[in-house]
């Protein structure tokens, strides 16, 4: 399995922004799906986007229009760019890699995860 850090989490006040990053251990070229899901206090996991090797990309529909997903290959680190944030995007927000599917989609069961990274947006 690939082994996932990330890094980037923080506090923010509502309408802010921040960027995650995940650097993989092996070449991210080589990994067919590479995605983002969040965990908040008492609610299900959520996906929220995802990136395949061809660089096409999903997202849930909380997160369309302002959350872009993107791969750096060469220096095989996973991107998560959110904008516009809201006290609903407060979760753990989790760098994962690889599935079963044949597609990338954003609710994919990845099989590797890293440890996950703090958000917290304030009102």
């Amino acid at each position: 399995q690939v082994q996932l850090v990330e890094s980037g989490g923080g506090s923010v006040e509502a309408g802010g922004s921040l960027r995650l990053s995940c650097a993989a251990s092996r070449d991210t070229a080589s990994i067919f799906c590479m995605g983002w899901f969040r965990q908040a206090p008492g609610k299900a996991r959520e996906g929220v986007a995802a990136i395949d090797t061809d660089g096409l990309t999903s997202y849930s529909d909380s997160v369309m229009g302002r959350f872009t997903i993107s791969k750096d290959n060469a220096k095989n680190t996973l991107y998560l760019q959110m904008n516009n944030l809201n006290p609903e995007d407060t979760a753990v927000y989790y760098c994962a890699a690889e599935t079963g599917d044949f597609l990338c989609p954003y609710y994919t069961d990845f099989r590797s995860r890293g440890q996950g990274t703090q958000v917290t947006v304030s009102s």
